[in-house]
């Protein structure tokens, strides 16, 4: 006798409704049966575009990070340039407008780093990571309505501190490093 599948789909849908919607995400409630054959429910956050974040580093070896308040977290958070994307949209072509609205800087050289999926789980977010090379500031910043940030541009030698001392929490910021760290082979510039 073979063994199961273990990759294969081990939960049944059995009704979903919309439990909550806005422009950004909808709130699922399924219905289920789940894998030890009990019925179950199961809530999803669909997301109705896709993330992206830009590790930017300029010509000395500094990434421009952004501090903002998160409301959800009632907490300040230092992060990298990110923000969201039509699901249609270039991942690359988001990362490029976003570096460039929530900071004013543009890159000269683009270098996919990755995709992140923080926590599927519950949600269906997919999160593109991008290093952004010699970025050089090319305008005012443009945020969204209701977006207070502020920038910083920290040595690339001091990111591994602030993750380590919690400075930096994010999980996207924090993958965003992990990933730069496998392309760069440390916390250096990557050829």
């Amino acid at each position: 006798m073979s063994e199961p599948d273990p990759t294969a789909n081990p939960w049944t849908r059995l009704t979903r409704r919309v439990a909550y919607e806005n422009p950004w995400v909808t709130v699922y409630h399924d219905e289920v049966t789940r894998p030890d054959g009990r019925p179950g429910i199961y809530g999803v956050v669909h997301f109705l575009s896709r993330a992206v974040g830009v590790v930017a580093l300029d010509g000395q070896d500094r990434v421009l990070l952004v501090g903002q308040y998160r409301y959800t977290l009632d907490t300040y958070s230092w992060e990298i340039p990110e923000g969201g994307g039509a699901l249609d949209e270039d991942p690359l072509e988001a990362a490029r407008r976003e570096l460039r609205e929530e900071t004013g800087y543009a890159a000269a050289r683009w270098l996919e780093l990755g995709t992140v999926e923080p926590n599927p789980a519950i949600q269906t977010n997919r999160c593109h990571t991008w290093l952004a090379l010699d970025v050089e500031l090319v305008g005012e910043p443009e945020p969204d309505e209701g977006e207070v940030l502020a920038m910083e541009l920290v040595p690339l030698s001091a990111l591994e501190g602030l993750v380590r001392q919690g400075a930096i929490t994010h999980s996207l910021v924090v993958a965003a490093f992990y990933h730069f760290l496998v392309h760069s082979g440390g916390w250096r510039r990557p050829v």
